[in-house]
């Protein structure tokens, strides 16, 4: 099954271990994980339920970019890591 890594940054609102998970696309994976950690939610997708513009998707080591990426596929052993961009001066 899937698992979902979320970055240091989401600490507060993200549990420190990783969540296995079902779904065979990015969407579906997602909404399984963010199901159990609702507060989570908000930080991930916006209103729209699409990626939040300072989030960065990882699927198996590859950087997802574009509007349609919740619908990439995940396979059952990927590794999905959510990851909040930082900026700062």
């Amino acid at each position: 099954m899937p698992v979902v890594f979320f970055t240091r940054h989401l600490r507060a609102v993200a549990p420190d271990d990783p969540i296995a998970c079902t779904g065979g696309t990015l969407r579906a994976a997602l909404d399984d994980a963010l199901s159990r950690h609702e507060r989570l939610r908000g930080y991930v997708l916006d209103e729209q339920g699409r990626i939040r513009q300072h989030v960065a998707i990882f699927v198996d080591n590859q950087h997802l970019t574009g509007p349609d990426i919740l619908d990439s596929p995940v396979k059952s052993d990927s590794e999905i890591y959510v990851m909040q961009a930082l900026s700062g001066g």
